[in-house]
């Protein structure tokens, strides 16, 4: 089943050129059926490119998906155009009384910086808040993630000695998760990120589930027992390019930056990367939905109530561990 994204968006384009069916607003406003909506929160200042990213994931699902994009009011993006910002994107003002089966929140590249310095913090906390009963279920990634567990569970980040930087092996903790379904008992996710969750504070919370982990690169994918919240700590919604390109970036402006590690053939960044975590990445998003579709009440409305006696259920579950 195809998605319902604006019309017009960049992302469609590419979308099709890739064989992946986008409806028109117009066809999917005829079908009698209610679409999951689904919200991203895009901080990230490559717009553009983080849409199609994480719309080309969320399409692989046979469900059919409505997507609406928000941004924080509280900080100025510099990196797209401001009339791009205004066809495509709302701030959370708009958001505030509605409901949604699904919201993403992307990372950002601050995690060098105290969370409290960072000029969106206090709205980043006021959505995340508003995100625990009003979204049936949220996935944050990377930056997103650790912002989200310092808020909620005050599992402090800390900061590396060196960027994180490369695709590396994730082993998996729970073979029968409904999350992690269908995953092999190793998987590649691409990480990008100068911080790693404090996994001593981690361990005091036995509502968080720790789904696969790397040796070098600690949690990839947790959730709560509810799966109320998915954490991703990398980045499965890069494209196969996209560490090369941070990497050339660097490269060229003089800084500092090592070859991303298990990713370029030989280690040699003249070579194509493989693209070793793309089936893992639309199995994880594949199962998302699909929870999401099973769970989720069909008036909307009903969300909160759902989510209070999802949160019962798993408090019964915590209580056994």
């Amino acid at each position: 089943m195809p998605i319902n994204i604006p019309d017009g968006l960049p992302a469609k384009q590419i979308l099709h050129q890739e064989r992946i069916f986008a409806l028109e607003e117009e066809v999917a406003e005829t079908q009698q059926i209610r679409p999951l909506r689904v919200a991203i929160l895009n901080l990230m200042p490559t717009k553009m490119e983080t849409e199609t990213q994480i719309l080309r994931l969320i399409s692989k699902s046979p469900l059919q998906v409505s997507c609406d994009f928000m941004r924080v009011s509280s900080h100025e993006s510099t990196h797209v155009s401001a009339d791009h910002l205004v066809k495509f994107y709302d701030t959370f003002d708009a958001f505030r009384d509605k409901f949604y089966d699904g919201l993403i929140v992307t990372g950002a590249p601050v995690e060098h910086m105290a969370f409290e310095d960072v000029d969106y913090w206090d709205e980043f906390c006021e959505i995340v808040d508003w995100s625990q009963t009003h979204v049936f279920s949220t996935m944050f990634l990377c930056w997103g993630a650790l912002g989200a567990l310092w808020h909620l569970y005050q599992i402090p980040k800390r900061q590396l000695g060196a960027k994180l930087f490369g695709v590396f092996q994730q082993r998996l903790c729970d073979e029968y998760n409904f999350l992690t379904n269908g995953f092999d008992e190793v998987h590649y996710m691409p990480h990008s990120r100068h911080a790693a969750i404090d996994t001593t504070e981690l361990a005091k919370h036995p509502e968080l589930h720790v789904l696969s982990e790397g040796f070098t690169s600690g949690p990839a994918l947790l959730a709560t027992r509810d799966f109320h919240e998915v954490y991703v700590t990398g980045h499965f919604e890069y494209g196969r390019d996209t560490l090369a390109d941070e990497f050339w970036r660097d490269f060229h402006k003089g800084l500092p930056i090592r070859v991303p590690e298990n990713y370029f053939p030989d280690d040699d960044p003249e070579k194509q990367p493989v693209f070793t975590w793309r089936a893992h990445a639309n199995l994880l998003y594949r199962n998302w939905l699909n929870w999401i579709y099973q769970m989720t009440p069909y008036e909307v409305e009903k969300i909160p109530e759902a989510i209070a006696d999802l949160r019962g259920r798993a408090n019964g579950l915590v209580d056994k561990f």
